[in-house]
């Protein structure tokens, strides 16, 4: 309860917010796609303000510095710069969401297209760096596009943000549709924390729909710390049937975000911090814990790429992944290398 009550009365200190700067010639530009159902005046805290019915769509080249290193999001203290700090270099409206997936496509036809769908407590600055961070540390050069759902930006609104991914399923649908409208493209889909409830309740309103044409272009699911109650997943996958694949869980014991939620629902434990196979028993779902690896930083909410060691190994586990064609196992666990 002290925990809790530490959280939570974090939601009056100021949030760290998105700033332009001139580019700097060494720094490393990511350019992230993004569409939200935001307002785009409110990069900070939205906690009990109407949500935005029409979405928006823009493109956002973000500078990320010589300096930075693994796991970190570099924010500016004082003046930003470009050769120290996470910077805004330039930024593109779009019209609609077939306007910059079609730009997307221009810029890299036929290629798979990552969408990451941000988690609980997440303002709109804050997802757009964790993307570039993400892109660079892993070396990513396919796409990215950020769908930003109206998280309330503040410890605060658990309740507010669990409502708000049920309100965002129809946008995050619309979007995949635009990006997958071209037959060779394809969508990989990374969710973190309650952006995997967004995530699974889309996959689930797509059959309910009968679309499998926009699922069958899904090239497989990473979910990542998922705030969501296990007997829910399996309700969800169920429905599903045929899960996209590879379908992953990132998942760690030592998850204090995800202690707190359970405690705000019932203390029932989440699915982001299984500890054995038996709990995703009878489901095509591939499960990678992160216990051992983690190093205390976000409440080891984010662990997988916010842990230097984490980030090292889960490269690894990728490489050897893609060398083999294969998911080596369904349930692995990181040790920590001397």
């Amino acid at each position: 309860m002290l925990a809790l009550c530490a959280v939570l009365s974090s939601g009056c200190t100021e949030r760290d917010t998105a700033m332009r700067a001139p580019p700097h010639p060494e720094a490393q530009i990511q350019p992230i796609y993004v569409s939200t159902t935001r307002a785009l005046d409110r990069t900070g805290p939205v906690f009990g303000e109407p949500r935005p019915v029409t979405p928006n769509h823009f493109r956002v080249d973000i500078s990320v510095p010589p300096t930075h290193e693994v796991g970190q999001i570099e924010w500016a203290r004082g003046v930003p710069d470009a050769g120290t700090d996470f910077v805004v270099t330039g930024t593109h409206l779009y019209q609609d969401a077939t306007q910059m997936a079609q730009q997307v496509q221009r810029s890299t036809p036929g290629r798979e297209t990552m969408v990451f769908i941000h988690g609980y407590n997440n303002t709109l600055s804050e997802a757009m760096y964790r993307l570039a961070q993400i892109r660079t540390d892993f070396s990513n050069r396919d796409p990215a596009v950020l769908f930003s759902w109206p998280s309330a930006g503040d410890p605060r609104g658990y309740v507010y943000d669990r409502d708000s991914v049920l309100f965002a399923r129809d946008d995050l649908e619309k979007l995949l549709r635009a990006l997958t409208a071209d037959p060779r493209e394809k969508v990989f889909l990374m969710a973190h924390s309650v952006g995997s409830h967004l995530t699974m309740e889309v996959l689930r309103q797509l059959v309910l729909r009968g679309d499998r044409r926009l699922l069958n272009r899904i090239n497989g699911v990473v979910l990542m710390s998922p705030d969501i109650d296990p007997d829910l997943f399996r309700r969800q996958a169920q429905a599903i049937g045929k899960l996209p694949q590879p379908f992953i869980i990132f998942t760690s014991k030592q998850d204090r975000a995800l202690g707190l939620s359970a405690l705000l629902s019932g203390r029932k434990p989440r699915l982001g911090v299984v500890d054995s196979p038996e709990n995703v028993k009878g489901l095509d779902v591939k499960v990678v814990d992160f216990s051992e690896v983690s190093d205390g930083k976000g409440m080891n909410h984010i662990v997988p790429v916010t842990s230097p060691a984490a980030v090292r190994l889960l490269r690894g586990l990728i490489s050897q992944s893609e060398r083999e064609g294969r998911w080596m196992s369904d349930f692995i666990v990181l040790h920590r290398q001397p």
